[in-house]
């Protein structure tokens, strides 16, 4: 008999099998992580997850008999308005992760049509990401499109003890 596949947003509950997966999804996008890495990401997340899940972090998880398979996390960020978002109120996908003997079976499709359903309840002006090879054709199936850029990303490295 196949296992039912159950399509619920994390809970706290939920955080220890957050991070094992969140590890996982760095472990792969990353490269592997030396050992004092993987203790500070763990620490910050565990302090994150509580802190921010069901408020500015909604955790799309697809779930087989209890155990996580299958994350796409929303953070929901408030700045400014511009024309581009008149609310103020962007999401931000970050680690859209299917474990590998579950992949190529729609569960990150599925992960993302709620993450889009969700925006669109919560009035979000718009949702970004940034897709790796592998997804980008999901994201493109269900309605992301490339970004037109009229500026340069850039990025600054602060410098403090947890460099």
């Amino acid at each position: 008999m196949k296992n039912k596949v159950e399509y619920v947003q994390a809970t706290t509950d939920d955080i220890e099998q957050l991070l094992n997966l969140r590890l996982a999804y760095i472990n792969e996008d990353f490269g592997i992580i030396d050992k004092d890495q993987a203790i500070k990401i763990k620490n910050q997340l565990q302090l994150y997850f509580k802190k921010h899940i069901g408020k500015d972090c909604v955790i799309f998880t697809a779930k087989e008999n209890e155990n996580i398979i299958a994350t796409a996390i929303l953070v929901i960020i408030e700045k400014p308005a511009n024309p581009r978002f008149l609310c103020g109120t962007t999401g931000e996908v970050l680690n859209v992760y299917t474990i590998p003997q579950k992949r190529h079976t729609g569960i990150a499709t599925i992960l993302m049509k709620m993450v889009i359903e969700y925006a669109n309840n919560e009035k979000l002006d718009l949702v970004e990401l940034k897709a790796t090879k592998d997804g980008y054709n999901i994201y493109k199936s269900i309605g992301f499109r490339n970004k037109v850029k009229k500026y340069t990303e850039m990025e600054y490295s602060v410098k403090n003890d947890e460099n």
